[in-house]
């Protein structure tokens, strides 16, 4: 299991030192890889010092998240002014070059800014079109990476322009290019009232699913709460759906721990992790499978109460 986690988290522990924030990470058993920001993450050190440090400390990269600041707040990609938009894009293609360089292979695109607050504040097909220009040329950019959109239905704006699994999935049908998927985050699709599961199946089935954040929340803000604290049940389902599509990219914990340690919190979301991926296998695919195929609510509440069960008396 590959699994990543939040290094914004530990920023504050080590004086905002990239370079000190990755060698505590690797000092976490269980975890096996980082997501990092570009441009944030390399403001104060350089791709070769970074890269180094992650040789050295045997710890890989999953691949780049974007990160859109300053000028972008009204919109990267889907701006109405061309001159920054082609801005995000140059962004997009050095972070591109950088991921290479360190040998991730993910490019997460989180256009939080491609949006609206007012009726009648944008001409949506022409933003949307717009988008897709820009994801479709840096898809062809960098053929050798996935290009990966990461939805979310509002914030930073009161509406996003890919607020939902469905359209995230008809952006990249419309993109049409092998190497452009989808990242799933889990409390993103709580905000949306989607059932995560049901959302990472139709990206994974079309095998589209580049990229997995797990967290929970209640379904209002993006409350980024330990794996597994919330929603158990979904949770459940959702790393059943992992399994049964046979992932093997990294599960990044996008987690916010505001009055909680920050190193012990990150080790709960591997413990959690680990124990709902066993109570899964324990009770196995097949029987999962079986009892989904009764369409039967009182055969689900049971078979979800038996897991314990199994966990106790092991």
């Amino acid at each position: 299991m590959k699994l990543a986690t939040r290094i914004n988290s530990i920023m504050p522990k080590v004086d905002g030192n990239i370079i000190k924030a990755l060698k505590k990470v690797s000092e976490i058993e269980g975890i096996t890889c980082v997501d990092l920001n570009y441009p944030e993450h390399f403001s104060n050190h350089s791709v070769d010092e970074i890269n180094k440090t992650l040789n050295s400390i045997d710890l890989g990269v999953n691949g780049l998240a974007l990160r859109f600041r300053n000028h972008f707040i009204n919109g990267e990609f889907g701006n109405n002014n061309r001159m920054i938009a082609e801005d995000a894009f140059n962004l997009c293609k050095e972070a591109a070059d950088t991921c290479r360089v360190l040998g991730g292979k993910v490019l997460t695109l989180w256009l939080g800014f491609d949006g609206f607050d007012y009726p009648f504040q944008v001409d949506y097909q022409k933003a949307w079109n717009q988008v897709k220009e820009y994801v479709t040329a840096l898809a062809d950019y960098a053929p050798d990476l996935q290009i990966s959109i990461e939805y979310k239905p509002y914030q930073e704006r009161s509406y996003a322009l890919i607020d939902s699994i469905g359209l995230t999935l008809l952006m990249v049908n419309e993109i049409n290019r092998e190497n452009v998927g989808v990242t799933v985050d889990y409390c993103h699709m709580l905000m949306k009232r989607e059932n995560p599961a049901y959302g990472l199946s139709l990206a994974a089935d079309k095998g589209k699913l580049y990229g997995v954040h797990i967290n929970d929340g209640y379904g209002t803000h993006d409350d980024g709460l330990m794996v597994g604290t919330v929603s158990l049940m979904q949770t459940l389902e959702f790393v059943y759906y992992l399994k049964k599509y046979k992932y093997d990219g990294a599960i990044y914990f996008d987690t916010f721990p505001i009055r909680e340690e920050p190193f012990a919190e990150i080790r709960q979301n591997v413990k959690a992790i680990h124990i709902i991926s066993s109570l899964i296998d324990r009770l196995g695919l097949e029987k999962i499978e079986e009892t989904i195929k009764k369409n039967d609510a009182i055969s689900i509440n049971d078979m979800f109460f038996s897991m314990f069960e199994m966990k106790v008396n092991n």
